[in-house]
Protein backbone atom coordinates (compact mmCIF):
# COMPACT_ATOMS: atom_id res chain seq x y z
CA UNK A 1 0.00 0.00 0.00
CA UNK A 2 1.59 3.18 -0.98
CA UNK A 3 1.97 5.87 1.38
CA UNK A 4 2.58 8.67 -1.09
CA UNK A 5 0.32 11.47 -0.49
CA UNK A 6 -2.10 12.04 -3.61
CA UNK A 7 -1.45 16.05 -4.64
CA UNK A 8 -4.53 16.86 -7.04
CA UNK A 9 -4.09 17.36 -10.40
CA UNK A 10 -4.16 21.52 -10.84
CA UNK A 11 -7.17 21.02 -13.30
CA UNK A 12 -9.15 19.27 -10.72
CA UNK A 13 -10.55 22.58 -9.09
CA UNK A 14 -10.90 24.48 -12.28
CA UNK A 15 -14.39 26.47 -12.51
CA UNK A 16 -16.61 24.69 -15.26
CA UNK A 17 -16.38 26.81 -18.95
CA UNK A 18 -19.60 28.32 -18.33
CA UNK A 19 -18.52 29.95 -15.04
CA UNK A 20 -15.02 31.13 -16.13
CA UNK A 21 -14.33 34.36 -17.18
CA UNK A 22 -13.95 35.68 -20.30
CA UNK A 23 -10.55 36.15 -21.47
CA UNK A 24 -11.36 39.72 -22.58
CA UNK A 25 -13.19 40.72 -19.41
CA UNK A 26 -16.33 40.18 -21.24
CA UNK A 27 -19.06 38.21 -18.73
CA UNK A 28 -20.13 35.01 -20.47
CA UNK A 29 -23.69 35.98 -20.84
CA UNK A 30 -22.47 39.48 -22.64
CA UNK A 31 -21.12 37.50 -25.69
CA UNK A 32 -23.70 35.21 -26.23
CA UNK A 33 -26.44 37.57 -26.08
CA UNK A 34 -27.76 38.55 -29.44
CA UNK A 35 -30.24 35.91 -30.50
CA UNK A 36 -30.88 35.03 -34.07
CA UNK A 37 -34.58 35.12 -33.77
CA UNK A 38 -34.42 38.43 -32.55
CA UNK A 39 -32.93 39.59 -35.82
CA UNK A 40 -34.95 37.51 -37.66
CA UNK A 41 -38.22 38.78 -36.37
CA UNK A 42 -36.99 42.45 -36.31
CA UNK A 43 -35.85 42.25 -40.20
CA UNK A 44 -39.19 40.22 -41.09
CA UNK A 45 -41.68 43.09 -39.56
CA UNK A 46 -39.57 45.92 -41.30
CA UNK A 47 -40.14 43.80 -44.27
CA UNK A 48 -43.75 43.73 -43.52
CA UNK A 49 -44.09 47.36 -42.83
CA UNK A 50 -41.98 49.08 -45.25
CA UNK A 51 -42.69 46.38 -48.85
CA UNK A 52 -46.33 47.51 -48.28
CA UNK A 53 -45.24 51.49 -49.23
CA UNK A 54 -44.06 50.57 -51.81
CA UNK A 55 -47.12 49.14 -53.26
CA UNK A 56 -49.15 51.96 -52.22
CA UNK A 57 -46.82 54.87 -53.65
CA UNK A 58 -48.00 54.43 -57.18
CA UNK A 59 -51.34 55.53 -56.36
CA UNK A 60 -52.09 56.19 -52.63
CA UNK A 61 -55.11 56.76 -53.31
CA UNK A 62 -56.57 53.49 -54.46
CA UNK A 63 -53.90 50.68 -53.42
CA UNK A 64 -53.91 46.87 -54.84
CA UNK A 65 -55.28 46.13 -51.26
CA UNK A 66 -57.74 49.20 -51.16
CA UNK A 67 -60.68 46.87 -51.32
CA UNK A 68 -59.44 45.14 -48.34
CA UNK A 69 -59.20 48.71 -46.48
CA UNK A 70 -63.09 49.50 -47.64
CA UNK A 71 -64.72 46.05 -46.59
CA UNK A 72 -63.40 46.70 -43.21
CA UNK A 73 -64.39 50.24 -42.73
CA UNK A 74 -67.50 49.45 -43.64
CA UNK A 75 -67.88 46.53 -41.06
CA UNK A 76 -66.56 49.37 -38.11
CA UNK A 77 -69.70 51.53 -39.33
CA UNK A 78 -70.73 52.02 -36.10
CA UNK A 79 -72.80 53.21 -33.94
CA UNK A 80 -69.93 55.24 -32.03
CA UNK A 81 -70.94 55.17 -28.76
CA UNK A 82 -71.03 53.55 -25.56
CA UNK A 83 -68.37 51.46 -23.85
CA UNK A 84 -66.44 51.27 -27.27
CA UNK A 85 -66.53 54.53 -27.53
CA UNK A 86 -65.19 55.36 -24.19
CA UNK A 87 -61.88 52.39 -24.82
CA UNK A 88 -61.73 54.26 -28.44
CA UNK A 89 -61.51 57.60 -26.78
CA UNK A 90 -59.18 56.05 -24.09
CA UNK A 91 -56.45 54.34 -26.74
CA UNK A 92 -56.26 57.77 -28.43
CA UNK A 93 -55.20 59.54 -25.82
CA UNK A 94 -53.13 56.83 -24.99
CA UNK A 95 -51.01 56.99 -28.42
CA UNK A 96 -51.64 61.18 -28.34
CA UNK A 97 -49.77 63.73 -25.48
CA UNK A 98 -50.78 61.60 -22.47
CA UNK A 99 -48.76 57.92 -24.18
CA UNK A 100 -45.48 60.27 -23.63
CA UNK A 101 -46.16 60.18 -20.00
CA UNK A 102 -45.52 56.19 -19.87
CA UNK A 103 -41.56 56.37 -22.20
CA UNK A 104 -40.82 59.64 -19.71
CA UNK A 105 -42.05 57.73 -16.53
CA UNK A 106 -39.51 54.98 -17.98
CA UNK A 107 -36.65 57.19 -18.53
CA UNK A 108 -37.11 58.51 -14.93
CA UNK A 109 -37.07 55.09 -13.02
CA UNK A 110 -34.04 54.71 -15.52
CA UNK A 111 -32.37 57.27 -14.90
CA UNK A 112 -32.68 56.83 -10.71
CA UNK A 113 -31.05 53.80 -11.05
CA UNK A 114 -28.22 54.77 -12.84
CA UNK A 115 -28.68 52.49 -15.76
CA UNK A 116 -27.12 54.66 -18.24
CA UNK A 117 -26.97 52.26 -21.40
CA UNK A 118 -30.82 51.66 -20.69
CA UNK A 119 -31.46 55.16 -20.78
CA UNK A 120 -29.28 55.79 -24.02
CA UNK A 121 -31.30 52.71 -25.64
CA UNK A 122 -34.22 54.14 -24.92
CA UNK A 123 -33.89 57.44 -26.02
CA UNK A 124 -32.32 56.04 -29.40
CA UNK A 125 -34.65 53.92 -30.00
CA UNK A 126 -37.67 55.73 -28.92
CA UNK A 127 -36.87 58.93 -31.22
CA UNK A 128 -35.10 56.76 -33.76
CA UNK A 129 -38.33 54.86 -34.24
CA UNK A 130 -40.76 57.30 -34.28
CA UNK A 131 -38.77 60.06 -36.27
CA UNK A 132 -36.65 57.93 -38.66
CA UNK A 133 -38.89 54.87 -39.94
CA UNK A 134 -42.56 55.97 -39.25
CA UNK A 135 -41.87 59.51 -40.51
CA UNK A 136 -40.08 58.11 -43.53
CA UNK A 137 -42.61 55.80 -44.58
CA UNK A 138 -45.41 58.32 -43.61
CA UNK A 139 -43.59 61.02 -46.00
CA UNK A 140 -42.78 58.66 -48.68
CA UNK A 141 -46.34 57.46 -49.22
CA UNK A 142 -48.40 60.16 -48.00
CA UNK A 143 -51.66 57.88 -48.00
CA UNK A 144 -54.95 59.77 -47.61
CA UNK A 145 -56.89 58.73 -44.78
CA UNK A 146 -60.46 57.82 -44.11
CA UNK A 147 -63.04 60.42 -45.19
CA UNK A 148 -64.61 61.82 -42.07
CA UNK A 149 -62.47 60.76 -39.20
CA UNK A 150 -63.97 61.06 -35.27
CA UNK A 151 -61.10 62.29 -34.11
CA UNK A 152 -58.21 65.23 -35.18
CA UNK A 153 -55.65 63.74 -37.26
CA UNK A 154 -52.25 64.90 -39.32
CA UNK A 155 -51.27 63.87 -43.17
CA UNK A 156 -50.06 60.95 -43.83
CA UNK A 157 -52.52 57.58 -43.16
CA UNK A 158 -49.77 54.51 -43.82
CA UNK A 159 -48.48 53.45 -41.82
CA UNK A 160 -50.60 54.46 -37.98
CA UNK A 161 -48.31 56.08 -35.72
CA UNK A 162 -50.22 55.37 -32.59
CA UNK A 163 -49.92 51.42 -33.64
CA UNK A 164 -46.40 51.97 -34.18
CA UNK A 165 -45.68 53.82 -31.02
CA UNK A 166 -47.76 50.79 -28.93
CA UNK A 167 -45.64 48.20 -30.66
CA UNK A 168 -42.54 49.76 -29.79
CA UNK A 169 -43.13 50.75 -26.43
CA UNK A 170 -44.23 47.09 -25.56
CA UNK A 171 -40.77 45.95 -26.83
CA UNK A 172 -38.59 48.51 -25.14
CA UNK A 173 -40.23 47.89 -21.51
CA UNK A 174 -40.38 44.65 -22.06
CA UNK A 175 -36.66 44.44 -22.69
CA UNK A 176 -35.43 47.18 -20.16
CA UNK A 177 -37.86 46.23 -17.40
CA UNK A 178 -39.56 42.99 -17.42
CA UNK A 179 -37.19 39.62 -16.15
CA UNK A 180 -36.67 37.10 -19.02
CA UNK A 181 -38.61 34.61 -17.27
CA UNK A 182 -41.73 36.53 -17.72
CA UNK A 183 -41.36 37.65 -20.86
CA UNK A 184 -43.79 35.46 -22.48
CA UNK A 185 -46.43 36.90 -20.48
CA UNK A 186 -45.52 39.85 -21.19
CA UNK A 187 -45.71 39.85 -25.31
CA UNK A 188 -48.82 37.93 -25.11
CA UNK A 189 -50.10 41.40 -23.47
CA UNK A 190 -48.67 43.13 -25.61
CA UNK A 191 -49.79 41.52 -28.77
CA UNK A 192 -53.37 42.46 -27.68
CA UNK A 193 -52.43 45.96 -26.33
CA UNK A 194 -51.54 46.19 -30.22
CA UNK A 195 -54.22 44.68 -31.51
CA UNK A 196 -56.80 46.95 -29.61
CA UNK A 197 -54.76 50.02 -30.81
CA UNK A 198 -54.98 49.05 -34.14
CA UNK A 199 -59.22 48.27 -33.90
CA UNK A 200 -59.54 51.81 -32.44
CA UNK A 201 -57.79 53.22 -34.97
CA UNK A 202 -59.78 51.64 -37.69
CA UNK A 203 -63.52 52.14 -35.77
CA UNK A 204 -62.82 56.02 -34.91
CA UNK A 205 -61.86 55.97 -38.89
CA UNK A 206 -58.36 57.55 -38.53
CA UNK A 207 -56.57 54.95 -40.47
CA UNK A 208 -57.22 52.45 -42.72
CA UNK A 209 -56.76 48.42 -41.77
CA UNK A 210 -53.27 47.98 -43.70
CA UNK A 211 -52.28 51.35 -42.08
CA UNK A 212 -52.33 50.07 -38.74
CA UNK A 213 -50.80 46.36 -39.56
CA UNK A 214 -47.76 48.15 -41.40
CA UNK A 215 -47.73 50.42 -37.75
CA UNK A 216 -47.76 47.49 -35.73
CA UNK A 217 -44.77 45.25 -38.11
CA UNK A 218 -42.77 48.86 -37.90
CA UNK A 219 -42.44 49.54 -34.51
CA UNK A 220 -42.17 46.08 -33.02
CA UNK A 221 -39.95 45.44 -35.94
CA UNK A 222 -37.72 48.63 -34.91
CA UNK A 223 -37.90 47.71 -31.36
CA UNK A 224 -36.77 44.00 -32.23
CA UNK A 225 -33.60 44.91 -34.44
CA UNK A 226 -32.13 47.70 -32.21
CA UNK A 227 -32.64 44.94 -29.13
CA UNK A 228 -30.60 42.53 -30.96
CA UNK A 229 -28.07 45.42 -32.01
CA UNK A 230 -27.92 46.94 -28.13
CA UNK A 231 -27.90 42.92 -26.99
CA UNK A 232 -24.15 42.96 -25.74
CA UNK A 233 -23.90 46.13 -23.83
CA UNK A 234 -27.39 45.71 -22.20
CA UNK A 235 -26.48 42.78 -20.63
CA UNK A 236 -22.97 44.01 -19.73
CA UNK A 237 -25.07 46.53 -17.48
CA UNK A 238 -27.23 44.08 -16.19
CA UNK A 239 -24.36 41.61 -15.23
CA UNK A 240 -22.63 45.11 -13.72
CA UNK A 241 -25.43 45.26 -11.40
CA UNK A 242 -26.11 42.18 -10.20
CA UNK A 243 -22.74 42.39 -9.27
CA UNK A 244 -23.04 45.61 -7.43
CA UNK A 245 -26.26 44.00 -5.86
CA UNK A 246 -24.05 40.80 -4.12
CA UNK A 247 -21.77 43.11 -3.70
CA UNK A 248 -23.50 45.50 -1.28
CA UNK A 249 -25.67 42.30 0.25
CA UNK A 250 -25.83 42.23 3.84
CA UNK A 251 -23.59 39.23 5.24
CA UNK A 252 -25.30 35.37 5.15
CA UNK A 253 -26.38 35.20 8.70
CA UNK A 254 -24.03 32.07 10.43
CA UNK A 255 -25.67 28.61 10.58
CA UNK A 256 -27.09 27.63 14.00
CA UNK A 257 -25.01 24.57 15.44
Amino acid sequence: MSTHPVIPSPHSERPPLAQRPSSTGTPPEAGSARRPGVLVAGLLLLGVATLPAFAVRPDPADPPFQDLDDQWLAWMGGPHDGPYAVLAAALNWFGGPLGVVVPLALLFFLLLRGRWVSVGFLLGVYLAGNLLVLQGLKHLVDRPRPENPLVRVDHGSFPSGHVAGAALLVVLVGVLLVPAARRRAWWLGGVVFTLAMMWSRTWLHAHWLTDTAAGAAAGAGAGLLAWWLCAPALAREAARGRRGAAATAPDAAPAVP
